[in-house]
């Protein structure tokens, strides 16, 4: 009999399981499955049309990841269910949905059909951003004491605006769901027949401190509204719990949804980046992951709390035991890449990539690869999905800046790539800038993996050394090893994070290092970067806030057909 853990990991776009050998250390297998409905952005199902801003997901997707990979990964490795001793969730967050009390989602319901409140809103889910802001106000009016420590300032991408949102414009939705609850919760609700709430996704999402009173209170929330007071506590409540906690077990509906034995313990659920910095075997202060793929997390480890501005949180515990940890981010990384490629490129690229038999990020990188630093004349900012850190505003757009009539695909292609380096170098000074120290620097994800360019260029930038996770799935990988520790050395895992970190955590161990030529012109071209990012994100002008609102004028004049 093996001893093997199982992490699902639910991104954007795909669900991804990973079977690792907790006796060897390595992965067993993996598989993916692509979500059906995918990202629904422009309308629901059944042909409800959504505003702009919106972002919503179905939950049937999430079962049908375990009802697909599971099986998958164990049928691949050869690996009976009783050797399972663990199964790890993490999700997106802060991704929620409304819920019954036998767990329900209103949008399974009928008369909910068409109601897009009833559905999951998606971490990316903006709409709620006019709602984000008015309560960054009032806790700044109030001095609320937890603001600090989520950079200042509350984004659209986090729990309460949503659930706010919810209350002010479907409030019979609002009445009817019993429970407002983050996915990774929900799915491992499904499997252990218990709803637990994760410390992860309450910390940073929810402004939960563990030594700080617990969530926001009474008076904050009724100062946004009256009638929005118990908001919290009815809708939310519970005990957060960390993510190596055991939230119970396998139930035999939950066997039938996976494919495992009953009885295998269920770890408590985490958020996605978060579980994937044990996955690349960092466990120290001072060392910061980069999670790349559609969009970006840092996380950086630190051995105390300090408010740091344009942040996305400073949770105790909320990585790892023992430590402080802290989030800021980057929305639109792999998805800028993806945008341009998709409606931006010229049929001859796409004739010469072909005739190359190449794809076309292979193809354009392979040429952008030959630019030196600064030739293209180009600059960018990577706001094409808004800004989460560190200047928390998902109402700043993309600019390309320098195009000529010379200006060819693969330069735009290479300063789109530069922009999110720039972007993750003002999140490591801004760390940097406020007494926390990054020493090392890691990226996780299948971009770094498969992409040197844009690791050397990230180094050149940052002008410090680059290391690779060696897991191209860093979060389910580090979702199993939270469910290793939750099932403890009586049932086959592991005694504490520490002891899983150092067993099944790895990264590459060559590094891309920096080139002092190519670093000193970044330098230059970073400052010029740092201008554009200061003027037009710290309300030097607000151009893009005005086309914005002529856009959503424009919009909402459209007759419906």
């Amino acid at each position: 009999m093996g001893r093997y853990a199982i992490g699902v990991d639910y991104g954007s776009l795909s669900g991804r399981a990973v079977l690792v050998n907790l006796e060897t250390g390595r992965e067993a297998a993996s598989a993916v499955y692509e979500y059906p409905h995918g990202v629904m952005d422009e309308a629901l199902p059944d042909g409800t049309p959504l505003s702009h801003g919106w972002a919503l997901q179905h939950p049937q997707d999430y079962l049908d990841v375990l009802a697909q990979t599971v099986p998958r990964v164990l049928q691949e490795a050869g690996v009976s269910p009783a050797e399972v001793v663990s199964i790890g969730i993490d999700c997106t967050a802060s991704t929620v949905m409304p819920v019954r009390s036998d767990g329900t989602p209103l949008c399974l319901l009928p008369e909910f059909a068409g109601r897009p409140h009833a559905y999951v809103k998606m971490w990316k889910h903006h709409a709620a951003q006019p709602l984000a802001g008015e309560m960054t106000r009032v806790a700044r009016e109030r001095g609320e004491p937890w603001l600090p420590y989520y950079g200042g300032r509350v984004s659209s991408e986090w729990s309460l605006p949503k659930l706010w949102e919810l209350y002010r414009e479907d409030r019979e939705v609002y009445d009817r769901m019993d429970r407002w609850v983050e996915a990774a919760d929900w799915v491992v609700w499904k499997l252990c027949g218990k709803l637990t709430h994760n410390a992860c996704a309450a910390g940073y999402k929810s402004f939960w401190r563990k030594s700080a009173g617990g969530y926001p209170d009474r008076a904050f929330l009724a100062a946004l509204e009256p009638g929005f007071a118990c908001s919290v506590e009815e809708k939310i409540g519970g005990d957060p719990l960390p993510a190596w906690d055991t939230a119970g077990f396998v139930t035999k509906r939950g066997a039938a949804l996976c494919g495992l034995a009953p009885g295998t313990v269920v770890a408590v659920g985490g958020v996605d980046a978060h579980a994937a910095v044990p996955a690349a075997g960092i466990c120290r202060p001072g060392e910061l992951l980069a999670i790349v793929g559609t969009s970006t997390c840092h996380m950086l480890l630190g051995d105390r709390a300090l408010p740091v501005p344009g942040i996305c949180g400073c949770v105790e515990d909320g990585i790892l035991p023992g430590l402080f940890g802290y989030e800021a981010g980057q929305p639109c990384v792999g998805d800028s890449f993806a945008w341009y490629l998709e409606n931006c490129l010229p049929a001859s690229v796409h004739e010469e990539a072909g005739r190359a038999g190449q794809g076309l990020h292979a193809f354009l990188r392979g040429r952008a690869a030959r630019l030196r630093p600064g030739q293209s004349g180009l600059i960018a900012l990577d706001w094409w999905n808004g800004n989460r850190s560190v200047l928390n505003d998902a109402d700043l757009s993309g600019l390309l800046l320098g195009m000529t009539l010379r200006t060819r695909p693969e330069e735009i292609y290479r300063a789109m790539l530069e922009a999110t380096a720039y972007g993750a170098r003002m999140i490591v000074e801004t760390y940097r800038a406020h007494g926390l120290p990054v020493n090392r620097f890691v990226a996780s994800g299948g971009i770094p993996k498969k992409d040197p360019l844009m690791m050397q260029i990230y180094a050149d930038v940052l002008n410090m050394p680059v290391y690779v996770a060696e897991s191209t799935q860093g979060a389910a990988l580090g979702s199993a090893i939270c469910g290793a520790v939750a099932a403890g050395e009586k049932r086959g895992g592991f005694a504490s994070m520490e002891e899983a970190v150092q067993s099944l955590g790895r990264q590459c161990p060559e590094p891309y290092l920096p080139d002092a030529h190519s670093a000193a012109v970044y330098d230059r071209l970073f400052s010029v970067y740092r201008s554009l990012h200061d003027l037009f994100g710290r309300g030097g002008n607000d151009a893009m806030k005005r086309l914005l609102a002529l856009q959503r004028e424009a919009a909402a004049d459209v007759p419906a057909e």
